[in-house]
């Protein structure tokens, strides 16, 4: 992870892009990963841990009625939850990321491992939905950061 976080904070400054984050089942460790690497206080603007719904309600402004029909883990919680934290963080690129880490709190609809990932740069937002295999709340929370990280890469390059 270390190495792709470098490649990302480099890419970021070359660019001159600050980036912000809305994490739920990452629970910091994406912005973690940024703010390791050395020099990223230049490229870093903001990491929110939007754990529980009151949170996402209260800071990100995603509408209680949104979370009851759809579920905090969904396409359209993560869509919100990406935009509002780029008014937050003022940045020109922000990520959001909720998803089911486990052990507990997964469905047949909805098992451990269902993480959607959300960046926004300029206008354009993107959302990806992934199902990471489970093998543990820590694999679940490893393999969203790197997807976050691959996904910023490939929007940067």
């Amino acid at each position: 992870m270390k190495k792709i976080s470098n490649k990302v904070v480099k890419l970021l400054k070359n660019k001159k892009i600050k980036i912000s984050f809305a994490e739920s089942c990452t629970g910091g460790m994406l912005s973690n990963s940024i703010t390791s690497v050395s020099g990223s206080s230049n490229v870093f603007n903001l990491g929110l841990v939007a754990y529980s719904n009151e949170v996402k309600i209260k800071l990100l402004k995603v509408p209680k009625k949104i979370i009851r029909k759809y579920g905090s883990v969904s396409e359209q919680v993560c869509k919100i939850m990406v935009k509002n934290v780029n008014k937050i963080g003022q940045t020109k690129m922000s990520v959001s990321v909720t998803g089911i880490a486990g052990p507990g709190g997964g469905t047949r609809k909805k098992p451990v491992g269902l993480v959607y990932v959300g960046i926004k740069k300029g206008n354009k937002i993107i959302i990806n939905k992934y199902i990471f295999k489970n093998k543990g709340r820590s694999y679940i929370q490893r393999a969203s950061v790197n997807k976050c990280l691959g996904l910023i890469l490939s929007i940067l390059k």
